[in-house]
């Protein structure tokens, strides 16, 4: 999949104050409410939801609802009026190009973990129901690997993961979606030998054909110059998604680590990779440093911002970006090997003060690995 792939967006509400509803009440939030309030049964449309079935009351109700039907409550051909015919999903190692493709791997999925639940952590959105909403949707997944499945013999040990999906929905239908998975955790919790899975992820790739195409340069840097200044903020519809968007360019692309002590509240709580839950500035410092050094060359480049205000102070922030580069250092996937790398992630950012105080970022280890070893397939 090529980068260009993930550049689409929805057309956006430029006001973050939009999360009112036209009935000037609250579109739904996640965080402090509990599930049978996420999906109220007698709530009124607060939202102009031009096209929607009746039983959504605004977009934050829509994702969480019709995501519980699908996977918990089995409803899985919900999928045929939720989804176009011609959708595309987009994940780390490979790309669905129709509806049934989706409710196919869905199927799958619910076989190998009958007692999967997907609880909704975060929504955060912007758009309307003229032009289009995008979503961006926080799950916390827990489950037990109890059936036998393309995993294999079931290990009937539990786990605990994040995944965020993003969506891009008209009248209803989700036309374009990201995924992105912490699999490897999944993996490892569950006891499976993940180079044995990636090798298998990558094996069914190569043997439909496809390759790693490594263009080379990325151009995080222009010939002999150094990285730029400035980025490109032509994505954000806020002052405080321009101001994130600095400071991601900062630490990233221009590797300016010491900017995390600047913006990250001392405080910080850093949800990540792998399940990983660390605290203070050292931590995010630490993790930002594991990413960049396993690809010393990779620019990261974002494809999509939006925010809202939170219930609980402050702006809850997601992007959608990739990393292109090379596996020239160590870490996570070991000894380097030099294999082109594409790194799709998923960030969420609560901001208070001008201080990043809550930071979830979601990008899959195991689709790295499976990368490594289909260009190894090449060689």
């Amino acid at each position: 999949m090529s980068s260009t792939e993930t550049t689409n967006k929805a057309p956006v509400i430029s006001d973050k104050s939009t999360v009112k509803s036209n009935r000037d009440e609250p579109v739904l939030q996640v965080e402090r409410r509990d599930f049978i309030d996420l999906v109220p049964e007698k709530r009124p449309r607060v939202q102009s939801l031009r096209g929607f079935d009746d039983c959504y009351t605004d977009i934050v109700d829509y994702i969480v609802r019709c995501t519980h039907k699908i996977w918990d409550e089995r409803d899985v051909g919900l999928i045929y009026t939720h989804y176009t015919h011609n959708c595309v999903l987009y994940n780390a190692l490979g790309t669905m190009y129709t509806r049934e493709q989706v409710v196919q791997d869905t199927l799958q999925r619910l076989i190998a973990f009958p007692e999967r639940r997907g609880m909704a952590t975060q929504v955060i959105w912007n758009g309307n129901d003229v032009e289009g909403f995008y979503t961006s949707h926080l799950v916390t997944g827990s489950g037990r690997h109890t059936q036998y499945s393309h995993l294999g013999k079931p290990t009937n040990r539990t786990y605990v993961t994040r995944t965020v999906a993003d969506c891009m929905i008209y009248e209803n239908k989700i036309y374009r979606e990201w995924v992105v998975s912490d699999n490897m955790s999944m993996m490892r919790q569950l006891g499976l030998d993940t180079d044995a899975v990636a090798y298998s992820m990558a094996k069914e790739q190569f043997d439909k054909g496809f390759r790693v195409t490594d263009i080379g340069e990325n151009r995080r840097m222009l010939g002999q110059y150094p990285p730029e200044m400035e980025c490109d903020i032509s994505i954000a519809h806020t002052d405080t998604e321009e101001q994130c968007l600095r400071w991601l360019h900062e630490i990233y692309n221009r590797r300016m680590l010491g900017k995390i002590k600047e913006v990250y509240a001392p405080t910080v709580q850093w949800h990540g990779p792998l399940m990983k839950e660390l605290y203070g500035q050292a931590a995010v410092i630490h993790q930002t440093l594991a990413l960049i050094g396993m690809i010393p060359d990779g620019a990261w480049m974002p494809q999509h911002i939006c925010s809202n205000p939170c219930d609980e102070g402050g702006t809850k922030v997601a992007i959608r970006w990739i990393m292109e580069g090379h596996h020239l250092g160590y870490g996570e996937l070991g000894k380097p090997t030099g294999e082109r790398l594409f790194v799709m992630g998923m960030s969420h950012y609560h901001i208070i003060n001008g201080k990043i105080v809550d930071e979830w970022v979601v990008y899959d280890h195991l689709a790295m690995l499976a990368q490594i070893k289909l260009g190894q397939m090449e060689e």
